[in-house]
Parts: structure tokens; C-alpha cells; sequence
């Protein structure tokens, strides 16, 4: 039961309709007794939705595409690693004063190094140049990796692989590329191609494809994404985005209350509701 003293927590986004994230925290208060709610909502305004923030009172939010980048400026502060990278997926209300974090850094990298060992001095190509691509662009960069953006559109793409020292290729050019997929090591989708309702479609063309890479898809709803299924099919190791979704909320969730939570709790919940049993 909620009351005037329940502490609000939110996700701000659009869409937002498909994510998992009220699921899991309001899950996780529940299991720690914390006297909390977590909502959805889907706005127009990033600028409207951090003043919400102050008048509301809202304890902490999520930020999620398209705002990660424009919410920087109506923020009072950002952490290091949200300010090198240029985007912010969490804000923190201190007593009104807000700060920007990020976690989609560390979601990332942690279950891809699970699954791929050490990335160390690995080729990645890093598919998109929003909020999420710079996360994971800074955090392969970090750990010594050689960069490739690959991108629709030149100028975002150009951008991010200057600042990561890395180079650029429109997506076309990329899927054009077979005899480039020899030195690629892994492959990271960063966009929301291949997301519930698009499921048959795919950034990366199988062809590019072979059982050496390690392929990575952000998108986890599904679970298992055309990019993803062709990477299967060809002998490739993959890691899905409900890897870097749990590794990402923990971390959020860690900064909203100060407790780690279970990430085993968290994915069995999400697979729960996406098999319709939750």
C-alpha cells in the first residue's frame, strides 16, 4: 500500500511501454521492504520531465532513449563517467539538487566479459551513436579495445568515433564490408533495431557474420533478436540485452538505495513476464 511517505522512483522515455524496469525495482522493494514505488512514463519534454523531478520529489529516475543526451543540461551535476561519455541514464535527486549518472557502461562491459573473456586490444564495432553507443564506446576504449562506429547517418557516427579514436563507417558500408568481418572480434548493437514490434529486422547482415565473433544485442525484448539468432546460426558466442538490462538496473538500483540486489532475482522476474507466466 502506498501512502504520502512512499519514496517514488521512474523511468522518463519514448517509447517506454516495453520496459521492464518498473517490473524489476518494484520487485526488488518489495522482496527488501523498502517503502517504494517505481513508474513509467512516456514524455515529449526531457526538460519538463527533470522539473517534474524537483516539484515531485522524485527520489531517482531512469533515463532511456531518446533523452540520455539532451537531459545533460537541466541537470545541477554529472559524474565523471556520464560526463566523458555525454549521456545519462540516472539521475539522483539529493534534497533538489540533481545529478547524472551512468550505468550503461559497466552493464555492458561486465556480462560481455563473461561471456567473451578479456576484451583487452579487441576490435569492436560499436552499431549507433546515440546515448547507449557512447556508453559502450568509452567503456571498450577504457579497456584497450580498437573502435569502429558504425552508423546510418555520418555526422553523430564521425563524432563519437573521433572522440574515441576510432574509426567510422556508414551501416551500409559495413554490411557491404564481407572481407572486414575477418578482423572483427565483436559486434555490439546499440539500437533499438530488432525491438518488439520490428523483430524480423536486423542492423548487421548475416554475411558480415562469422563463428569467431562475439556478438552483443542490447535490445532484449525479445530475448533473442534476429541479429542475434543469425549470430547463432553462424557459431558465434552472444551475449543478449537482458545481460546489460540486469547489470545496468542492479547498479541504478545500488545508487537509488545504497543495496546490491540480486541480479538473479531480476532476470527471473523479466523472463517471468516475457514468457507470460508473471
Amino acid at each position: 500500500m502506498f501512502t504520502a511517505t512512499t519514496s517514488m522512483y521512474c523511468i522518463f522515455g519514448k517509447p517506454v511501454s516495453h520496459s521492464m524496469s518498473p517490473l524489476v525495482h518494484n520487485i526488488l522493494f518489495s522482496q527488501l521492504g523498502i517503502d517504494a514505488v517505481y513508474l513509467a512514463f512516456e514524455i515529449d519534454d526531457i526538460k519538463k520531465g527533470v522539473e517534474s523531478i524537483r516539484s515531485l520529489g522524485i527520489k531517482g529516475a531512469s533515463i532511456t532513449i531518446p533523452f540520455k543526451e539532451d537531459i545533460l543540461e537541466y541537470l545541477d551535476s554529472i559524474d565523471d563517467m556520464a560526463l566523458q561519455i555525454g549521456a545519462v541514464n540516472t539521475v539522483l535527486n539529493r534534497d533538489g539538487y540533481l545529478v547524472g549518472c551512468n550505468t550503461d557502461c559497466s552493464g555492458a562491459i561486465e556480462p560481455l566479459k563473461e561471456t567473451a573473456g578479456s576484451v583487452t586490444g579487441k576490435h569492436v564495432c560499436v552499431i549507433g551513436a546515440g546515448g547507449a553507443a557512447r556508453a559502450v564506446a568509452f567503456g571498450m576504449k577504457k579497456e584497450g579495445c580498437r573502435i569502429t562506429i558504425v552508423n546510418r547517418s555520418k555526422g553523430r557516427g564521425e563524432e563519437l568515433a573521433n572522440l574515441v579514436k576510432g574509426r567510422f563507417l556508414t551501416l551500409s558500408s559495413f554490411n557491404d564490408l564481407t572481407d572486414l568481418s575477418n578482423s572483427i572480434d565483436i559486434i555490439i548493437n546499440t539500437t533499438s533495431v530488432g525491438m518488439v514490434p520490428d523483430i524480423d529486422k536486423s542492423p548487421v547482415n548475416p554475411s558480415v557474420l562469422n563463428e569467431k565473433m562475439t556478438v552483443m544485442d542490447i535490445v532484449y525484448n525479445p530475448l533473442k533478436t534476429k541479429l542475434l539468432q543469425d549470430a547463432d546460426n553462424t557459431g558465434c558466442k552472444t551475449v543478449d540485452g537482458l545481460a546489460m538490462f540486469i547489470h545496468q538496473g542492479a547498479a541504478q538500483f545500488e545508487l537509488f538505495t545504497g543495496i546490491t540486489p540480486s541480479r538473479q532475482l531480476m532476470r527471473e522476474a523479466v523472463l517471468e513476464k516475457m514468457s507470460g507466466k508473471r
